[in-house]
């Protein structure tokens, strides 16, 4: 129910049911929408800052992207290397700009690879919804690293539904250090990637 409520107050279409591309990659995983649910869960509990700038890595068709420039009135930066996706996404923000009457001066749509990504100085959120292998995952950690040294704010990872190779990786070879573990009520006890983990560097 929560899946047609929000898709139409945003004005968009980001089901599964929307995809007809499949990726062959065995580093770029297939796409995934997060469910409303967990969108609204993840903002209950974690605190959106001012000055607050989002990327997602692998956005798909927008979902996290459109329901957080909505709700949350931040810049969002969407990276996606599906070109099907990234079409589907771009029709998405016209049909979000026109039925929300939102500014699309802040919210952006790029299609490249994650690790192709020139992170900005003021990029400091970061989402990942397992999109990638743990080989693409480093090297973007690594180029999050290497923009925001001396920068001097807050840089925070949200990850939904992280593998123990990507926990493993940030606890044992970055300064990243977690900051929250939201549980998925109803899910996590089935499933335990069912969580959200923010992991944060604080310069």
């Amino acid at each position: 129910m929560k899946e047609y409520y929000y898709d139409k107050l945003l004005n968009i279409h980001t089901s599964k049911q929307q995809i007809i591309s499949k990726d062959n990659s065995i580093h770029y995983h297939p796409y995934e929408p997060i469910s409303y649910g967990i969108l609204e869960l993840l903002f209950i509990t974690y605190e959106v800052r001012e000055g607050d700038k989002f990327v997602d890595f692998g956005c798909g068709l927008g979902r996290f992207l459109f329901y957080t420039h909505y709700f949350h009135r931040v810049p969002v930066t969407g990276i996606e290397g599906n070109e099907i996706y990234f079409k589907k996404a771009m029709e998405n923000k016209v049909q979000y700009m026109m039925g929300t009457k939102k500014g699309a001066e802040e919210l952006e749509f790029i299609h490249g690879l994650a690790e192709e990504y020139q992170i900005k100085k003021e990029d400091n959120c970061f989402y990942f919804f397992h999109p990638f292998s743990i080989h693409v995952f480093r090297k973007v950690i690594q180029n999050i690293l290497v923009s925001v040294e001396g920068n001097n704010h807050v840089v925070d990872l949200i990850l939904y539904y992280a593998h123990d190779d990507y926990v493993y990786y940030l606890e044992n070879e970055t300064l990243f250090e977690l900051d929250k573990e939201i549980e998925i009520p109803g899910l996590y006890e089935r499933d335990a990637y069912e969580r959200i983990l923010v992991y944060r560097l604080d310069y």
